[in-house]
């Protein structure tokens, strides 16, 4: 074939496929073509110039931001939102949240066990937002951290666990403990009752896990919960590097488990439980919580990070 007739023959191939949206299949038929040579010819098209693909990004996406926290940090994937001209750390939550619950509708598959923290009201913005969805098989949702705690508080605890298996079809399982126990002996007594261990022997098979990430500064929900250590407790936890916590696990600014007697005092599921979970969701934004943010993805306590774009912004310019 002539140079200017194989020309001739790409360019038709381009226009029927991406002007007249015509499917490859038909294109080969109409042509007497086969549909790999039609496969071929675009492909030839796009070397040659002739088609030239660009994605143009509406306002207040940005996907690369996203790509970017994937390759620096290894995520499975990034979520970021739009929080342009807000400061306000409520209004955060809910934007967060809310991508947060369109991520999870999109992703659950079927028969997986939904492992869900308690006490932040990020992931109850993340309830509020969801939809119901299409029952997806023997779905389960349990509580991976202890939620009694004082009355006013701990409905947010159970509203969580509860409201989310309602809204995806599938059965709650509580986990009837404080997060925080006076003591190693108080801890082994309680996680010995039936119904806490029902749900800790979940902790190995949960497949989704859904968390906050805190700074040392409990939130006002933790705090009113009563599920904080004390002042000492938490300077103590400074002085040794802490810079954030999931699950009332406290680490350094590496990532790393700052090891104290305190996590022998705290009912939930463990860190290499955590990291061992096929998809750990850390949802998480604001100047605030920086700090907490940068270690918990360095250390890989969670693998998908739903975040503000000022805190991705820093996030990359900090690996950088």
């Amino acid at each position: 074939m002539a140079q200017i007739d194989e020309m001739r023959l790409v360019v038709r191939v381009a226009r029927m496929y991406y002007e007249w949206d015509i499917k490859q299949a038909a294109i080969a038929r109409q042509l007497g073509l086969s549909q790999p040579t039609v496969s071929r010819l675009l492909q030839q098209a796009k070397e040659m110039g002739i088609i030239r693909i660009s994605v143009s990004v509406p306002q207040g996406v940005y996907t690369d931001l996203e790509e970017q926290l994937v390759k620096q940090f290894r995520l499975r994937d990034a979520i970021v939102v739009d929080c342009s001209g807000e400061s306000d750390e409520r209004f955060i939550e809910r934007q967060i949240g809310a991508a947060a619950a369109y991520y999870l509708e999109s992703a659950l598959r079927p028969d997986e066990v939904v492992g869900i923290s308690s006490w932040s009201a990020t992931l109850l913005a993340l309830v509020d937002a969801m939809h119901p969805t299409p029952r997806k098989g023997d779905v389960r949702v349990v509580q991976i951290l202890g939620g009694v705690g004082s009355p006013s508080a701990e409905a947010h605890a159970g509203r969580l666990t509860s409201r989310l298996a309602d809204l995806l079809g599938g059965t709650a399982i509580f986990l009837p403990a404080p997060g925080i126990v006076g003591s190693a002996a108080a801890m082994e007594a309680i996680t010995g009752d039936h119904y806490v261990r029902d749900a800790i022997d979940l902790f190995d098979q949960v497949t989704t896990a859904l968390v906050g990430i805190g700074a040392i500064e409990p939130s006002k929900l933790l705090a009113d919960s009563g599920n904080r250590f004390s002042m000492v407790e938490l300077d103590e936890l400074r002085a040794q590097g802490a810079v954030g916590d999931v699950l009332l696990r406290f680490f350094d600014a590496h990532g790393s488990l700052v090891d104290t007697p305190l996590n022998q005092r705290v009912i939930s599921m463990r860190p290499e439980q955590l990291r061992a979970v096929d998809r750990s969701i850390g949802v998480a934004g604001g100047e605030r919580k920086f700090d907490a943010i940068l270690g918990a993805i360095r250390g890989g306590w969670v693998n998908v990070l739903v975040t503000d774009h000022l805190t991705a912004r820093r996030l990359i310019e900090r690996a950088g």
